[in-house]
């Protein structure tokens, strides 16, 4: 068996290089026969070749035909070697063997240079997906917390624009019951006690309670009751409420009475 060592097989290439005289006087001769005979069969072809026709598509069909049973001819035939000399066919064996153990020594080469610039790659490649992979969990972790950031700033700013208008309609309301205080104050004052000589030119009793309060107040009172409890908007009425003031806020719709008991009222409903 021949080896594919590189040393061995410049060892050998050497070993093999030269024949005996016989052998090689016999390889010779029988290069020339076959030359020969090669020769011969050329000028035969040549001599049988017919003239060149006009329809190109004829003679290409019966050229493919001969090659056709050309090939079946040599499928057909059994292999045999060219020389019976034992000494020629080691010879020939040992060349094409170290011809092919060379062949094969490049293949192997190539294979290793593949083999190595494949692995290079594939480090590059699992390097490259490592950083990609960190990437993509920054990335990741980034996103979730700008996500946690934009619910709590979403959150944040519709408690602050909650809290505003909230802070908004309080003062808007306090100028409006400011507004409504000094319009009743001017035009609907609390009754005040007259006079003792004028009691008695006009012989009318007048007895006005100090613990009355104002329309305004009134009003804010059957307002806060209407906002806090909307299912009980009543409210009773006492002495501090000026009989007066109470017949003209029913007398012109600003408040109703209880069906059922007449010493409630609430505000009337205006929407």
């Amino acid at each position: 068996m021949v080896s594919c060592n590189p040393g061995e097989v410049r060892a050998e290439r050497r070993a093999a290089g030269q024949l005996s005289e016989a052998a090689e006087s016999e390889l010779v001769q029988q290069c020339e026969e076959q030359f020969a005979q090669l020769e011969k069969l050329q000028n035969e072809i040549i001599l049988c070749e017919p003239d060149i026709c006009e329809n190109h598509q004829e003679q290409s069909v019966s050229r493919l035909a001969a090659t056709d049973a050309e090939l079946k001819l040599w499928m057909s035939m059994q292999p045999s070697s060219l020389a019976a000399n034992a000494e020629i066919l080691l010879h020939a064996g040992k060349d094409e063997m170290l011809k092919l153990c060379s062949e094969l020594e490049m293949v192997v080469s190539c294979c290793e240079a593949k083999r190595d610039k494949l692995r290079e790659t594939k480090e590059l490649e699992q390097k490259w997906l490592e950083e990609k992979k960190q990437v993509l969990l920054a990335a990741n972790d980034h996103t979730e917390r700008l996500r946690v950031e934009k619910e709590k700033y979403s959150e944040h700013n519709i408690l602050l624009e909650t809290k505003a208008k909230i802070q908004k309609m309080k003062t808007y309301q306090e100028q409006l019951m400011e507004s409504l205080g000094d319009i009743l104050e001017k035009h609907v004052p609390l009754p005040q006690d007259e006079s003792t000589a004028s009691k008695k030119k006009k012989n009318i009793p007048l007895k006005i309670s100090e613990d009355l309060v104002s329309l305004s107040k009134i009003l804010e009172v059957l307002m806060d009751k209407v906002m806090n409890t909307p299912h009980d908007p009543y409210v009773t009425i006492d002495h501090t409420f000026w009989p007066p003031y109470v017949e003209m806020l029913l007398r012109y719709g600003i408040a109703v009475r209880h069906q059922e008991n007449n010493f409630k009222i609430r505000l009337e409903t205006f929407f």
